[in-house]
């Protein structure tokens, strides 16, 4: 078993887009794979944001998609880890570790000031992924909302 983990490329967009469709379902919604592969097309081609793959014989297992932010009070770049995922045949090979130091490296080489993100208070798993790699959860502020059509 030969496993790597890579930027994405438009190559990789079929693969990609029923990773990021199980994702979205994993947060209840509704399965559009059509809609993922414009999305992510759309992310690739405009470099909107940094994706990361890990891929086993030729396959993709997992991803992680990080936007770019910049903190005015540091005057950097800042990341948002917006998505990791891991499908279901790919997981207990550690590649969520795998796939955030890759977005630390990112985080590194692109100066930036660190990354931060948000998840689920029921998300059992990434509540305890998340301080193991590294993150310190950070509880000084409120996080508020605001959706169009609101």
């Amino acid at each position: 078993m030969k496993t790597n983990t890579r930027k994405a490329t438009i190559d990789d967009l079929s693969q990609l887009a029923q990773l990021f469709d199980e994702y979205r379902m994993f947060y209840h919604k509704t399965s559009d794979f059509s809609a993922a592969q414009q999305f992510l097309s759309e992310r690739l081609q405009n470099n909107d944001s940094e994706i990361f793959v890990v891929e086993e014989d030729g396959k993709l297992g997992g991803f992680v998609q990080l936007y770019p932010l910049f903190s005015s009070t540091r005057m950097k770049r800042y990341w948002l880890l917006n998505d990791l995922y891991v499908n279901s045949n790919s997981r207990g090979k550690g590649y969520s570790k795998v796939l955030i130091e890759e977005a630390k490296v990112l985080c590194r080489t692109s100066d930036s000031c660190g990354m931060y993100l948000e998840t689920g208070k029921e998300n059992r798993i990434g509540n305890q992924l998340y301080p193991s790699a590294g993150f310190k959860k950070y509880d000084e502020v409120n996080f508020y909302e605001w959706e169009v059509g609101n």
